[in-house]
């Protein structure tokens, strides 16, 4: 059995703790602008190894210093507590530039 999608009202709480993420749809992405284009690239690198690490992978979109991460679980349809506890841990590598 796979991970269970959240409902509205999770969603709407997990959200509400995550104030720098927005929700489109089946996905929460945020966008984090880098102090310079390598700063940004360095985060890429962090999160690339927080992602392996959970086995979640965002979807990732760099443009000079802005950095967009996308996530959903794809496998599940929409949102899951999997993509939730890899924002909050973006925005904790984010904090590092």
């Amino acid at each position: 059995m796979g991970i269970a999608l959240l409902t509205e009202e999770e969603l709407r709480t997990a959200l509400a703790d995550l104030p720098d993420w927005t929700r489109t749809g089946d996905s929460i992405a945020r966008t984090v602008a880098a102090s310079s284009f390598p700063a940004g690239i360095d985060l890429v690198g962090r999160v690339a190894t927080a992602a392996e690490e959970a086995n979640h992978h965002p979807d990732i979109d760099i443009r000079w210093r802005k950095v967009t991460f996308t996530l959903s679980t794809h496998s599940a349809g929409g949102l899951t507590a999997l993509d939730f506890a890899l924002a909050k841990r973006i925005d904790q590598l984010a904090q590092q530039d």
